[in-house]
């Protein structure tokens, strides 16, 4: 194996080792994946200005996040199937973000439960992302088992109520565990190292469901549980019944407009994040990093702003943070290097990101990451409000 120096090298090795369906999963948006691609190329758009003879010594990337200490203003996002990148991976991901010291969130569609997350990391805070299902009865017990396991904060994804056209699942026949066709098995036998890791797990199925779910016993279809059961019905009612009985922490997902951005504030939330869902569900959307500005604009003086979508590198968690995000979170270049090499792939993902961070801030001038401001950034390079 080659030196890993950066995502890109993760996402490459997760791609040899990882079975088709689950890698595809991962590294796909909806539809053209114009927005998915646009999250990243928008980046590259934006040009730093580099500052010399400045003292770079004692340099800091240590921030906050809803008031919680973090080593770097980096969470781990909730990505679903996390536990089919690499057997039990939604464990190994909250262990590696354990030790770096950054917030870890675990979807509702793990395959590793709650409970399985919370033993594997001795109790640890983690964070625990909740969709809006019709069955609020498994809603309240879903929020009372987050209770239980010491989550510190819930994130509510508001941009799920019906599943986008992601065309490479349907055409790989999506399913946790995967269906034993002829093509899925011949592409799982050039996978031994997943293939054995499964073997040596029970953890194979929607953890957080199945068993907790009246009469669902097991899961064979994700679209399938996705059109039965998420609420296309969810208005900002139903956020008001959430916070009620969570009396904790609350972290809204998928705050792409203006208008949405100030009906959070509006809801109490604690934060929002600028995000399309990684380009999975409405294709043609603007990026995350280019809706930033302008939602920073009219309430980030009023509600903590986070972002996710295409971030990639550290250069990326600094260019957002210039543009007014307090903090970004990272989905794929975690299920990367879960993929390629287990927690300690994750956890390679969050040395190469706080590396690239620490260097990039050190050349824009800056030794600590919370006077970061837009004037690190070439004028006429980066979308304003």
């Amino acid at each position: 194996m080659s030196v890993i120096t950066n995502i890109e090298d993760l996402r490459v090795l997760a791609q040899k080792r990882v079975p088709r369906m689950f890698y595809d999963y991962a590294d796909s948006g909806s539809w053209t994946e114009s927005t998915y691609r646009a999250n990243e190329s928008d980046f590259q758009k934006i040009k730093l200005r580099q500052r010399v003879a400045v003292n770079m010594e004692g340099r800091t990337t240590r921030s906050t996040m809803i008031g919680q200490a973090v080593a770097m203003p980096v969470a781990i996002a909730p990505v679903g199937l996390t536990g089919m990148q690499h057997a039990d991976g939604e464990i190994l991901a909250a262990r590696a973000a354990k030790k770096f010291g950054i917030p870890f969130t675990l979807s509702t569609m793990s395959i590793c439960s709650i409970e399985d997350v919370s033993k594997g990391t001795d109790g640890h805070p983690f964070w625990f992302q909740l969709y809006m299902m019709k069955d609020r009865d498994f809603i309240e017990r879903l929020i009372e088992r987050a209770k239980a396991a010491n989550c510190s904060a819930l994130v509510i994804t508001l941009d799920l109520q019906i599943l986008g056209q992601r065309h490479k699942d349907l055409k790989n026949g999506l399913s946790a565990p995967p269906k034993l066709t002829i093509p899925n098995m011949i592409n799982i036998a050039t996978k031994p190292r997943w293939a054995l890791g499964m073997l040596g797990t029970s953890r194979r199925e929607f953890g957080n469901i199945v068993g907790h779910v009246k009469g669902v016993e097991n899961m064979s279809s994700l679209s399938a549980w996705t059109a039965q059961q998420f609420d296309p019905a969810l208005n900002w009612g139903d956020v008001e019944w959430i916070k009620k009985r969570w009396g904790g922490k609350i972290i809204l997902k998928g705050i792409q407009d203006v208008e949405d951005a100030k009906l959070a504030v509006n809801s109490g939330a604690d934060a929002l994040i600028v995000s399309n869902h990684g380009g999975r569900q409405l294709d043609g959307a603007d990026s995350s990093i280019n809706s930033l500005p302008a939602i920073v604009a009219a309430v980030g003086k009023q509600i903590e702003v986070h972002m996710d979508g295409g971030i990639r590198s550290g250069q990326d968690v600094l260019k957002a943070r210039a543009l007014g995000a307090q903090a970004v979170y990272i989905g794929r270049a975690m299920a990367y290097g879960l993929g390629a090499m287990g927690e300690a792939g994750v956890s390679k993902a969050l040395q190469i990101i706080r590396n690239e961070l620490d260097i990039t801030m050190a050349f824009c001038g800056h030794t600590d990451i919370n006077t970061v401001d837009r004037s690190i950034l070439l004028p006429g390079t980066y979308p304003t409000a």
